[in-house]
């Protein structure tokens, strides 16, 4: 008769083979300055992408880099992506302080949206400007850009009540936040425009998906 060998010897290859592999996709952070840093902490290879949501060359990047980055470079846990503001003007300011409704878990599709959708609201932007008719209490002002352009109808659709939307945009750490990395980009880093990318601290020259992609190492792919 042949001798049973103990089930301990096949339990453990089979635990292991079934662990399933970590997807860093869904980890989203808030970095020490306040920008939004999805994928594993531990990668090699950190992105950081200042953007402004006024810019629609950033929204053709996002657009057209989201997918690849996310499946290719972050799920894996080669590289990880860190969005920061580079505010450009009130109504940009206006949607970073929306895109940060919700927390870490929340801002990597509310950022996806306002780009997706920005020709929408971008196009009541444009005829509210031409109202003269405006607040003139900073707070106010922003409310009044947020219910007046679609973006808060716009976040409505993502499930957030005008009450939580008030709260994000009269946020002071929000502001503060936003405003520091602001400086950084324009200021410290000196990108030349939005999109404006740095790979390990380096500048990237070139604000498009290919040029980007160019300056990913080839491990990272």
């Amino acid at each position: 008769m042949k001798k049973l060998l103990p089930l301990a010897l096949f339990a453990l290859p089979v635990a292991v083979l079934a662990a399933p592999a970590a997807n860093w996709v869904s980890r989203v952070t808030i970095s020490a300055i306040g920008g939004h840093a999805m994928g594993n902490p531990a990668a090699p290879t950190k992105l950081i992408e200042y953007v402004s949501y006024t810019c629609s060359h950033c929204a053709h990047f996002v657009g057209e880099a989201s997918a690849p980055l996310k499946a290719n470079y972050v799920k894996g846990g080669k590289v990880s992506v860190e969005v920061r503001n580079a505010v450009r003007d009130k109504y940009d300011l206006t949607a970073a302080l929306l895109a940060r409704c919700g927390g870490p878990a929340r801002f990597m599709g509310n950022h996806e949206a306002l780009f997706a959708n920005q020709d929408a609201w971008m196009e009541q932007l444009q005829a509210y400007d031409r109202d003269a008719t405006k607040p003139t209490d900073q707070i106010a002002a922003l409310r009044d850009i947020g219910q007046k352009t679609g973006l808060y109808t716009l976040m409505a659709k993502r499930g957030y009540t005008p009450a939580q939307l008030n709260a994000c945009i009269a946020s002071p750490m929000a502001m503060k936040q936003i405003m520091a990395m602001t400086d950084e980009a324009w200021n410290k880093v000196k990108i030349s425009g939005t999109p404006g990318f740095t790979v390990n601290g380096t500048l990237v020259a070139g604000s498009d998906w290919g040029k980007l992609q160019a300056a990913l190492p080839p491990a990272a792919r």
